[in-house]
């Protein structure tokens, strides 16, 4: 067997991750044409690139089918329940940031805190006889963090296309999405509560607890961890 590597298979977040790699003398590259999405690892042995989306990689990680996964820490806590117990933290690789935060419309100038939110939905339900919907991805996270800040009279709605739409679009009253800038956010008339994000994200090299090791994987993930200085 080798060391499974998974790496989000196109765009910034691989260009990003294969620079990370090369700057601990380790040379990811793609093979092929560009949507074969195979690769190759040079500068260690026994390890195998896997490029997947970012999106595939929790799943893989939780599954035990890839030994090691780079992708975003927002992506890895809500779609694993008990994530910790599913994978280890390696590396936070310093690239990929944004912010998981929650929005509402600029019309609202009376909702500006989590505490305004709560009591604008606990109005909202009693006029409209609904909960107000929130739109997003990340159910988990989110659902997680309002019930920590005590918000209680909503309903979440799945979102997989563009969430910042989705309150001109009259299919949710507020949203709760990835950020970096904010600018779709105004540019659709919205505006970002002021509380902490939801969740802070960027790319993180997560290991597997559940991937299967030969004595040879644990020897080839051993020299890798010291050539990537990252420990369990």
């Amino acid at each position: 067997m080798t060391i499974k590597l998974g790496v989000p298979s196109k765009g910034r977040l691989m260009d990003k991750t294969f620079e990370w790699f090369a700057n601990h003398g380790i040379t990811l590259r793609q093979t092929g044409a560009e949507r074969e999405y195979s690769g190759a690892v040079d500068g260690v042995d026994g390890v195998e690139l896997v490029l997947l989306s970012a999106s595939e990689i929790p799943r893989e990680l939780a599954a035990g089918r890839i030994h090691l996964g780079v992708t975003g820490s927002d992506l890895v806590r809500d779609k694993l329940s008990q994530w910790d117990a599913k994978v280890v933290e390696l590396a936070r690789m310093g690239f990929g940031h944004a912010d998981l935060i929650l929005a509402v419309p600029k019309a609202w100038v009376d909702v500006d805190t989590l505490d305004d939110l709560d009591a604008a939905a606990a109005a909202f339900r009693a006029r409209h006889g609904y909960r107000l919907r929130i739109a997003t991805k990340y159910h988990h996270l989110v659902r997680e963090y309002l019930k920590a800040h005590g918000v209680a009279d909503y309903q979440l709605v799945d979102s997989q296309g563009a969430t910042e739409g989705t309150v001109k679009n009259l299919t949710a009253e507020a949203v709760a999405d990835i950020t970096s800038t904010g600018e779709t956010l105004r540019a659709n008339h919205l505006k970002i509560l002021a509380c902490d994000p939801v969740h802070k994200s960027q790319a993180t090299l997560f290991k597997s607890r559940t991937a299967h090791c030969t004595d040879a994987d644990r020897a080839a993930m051993s020299v890798l961890k010291n050539m990537l200085q990252v420990g369990d």
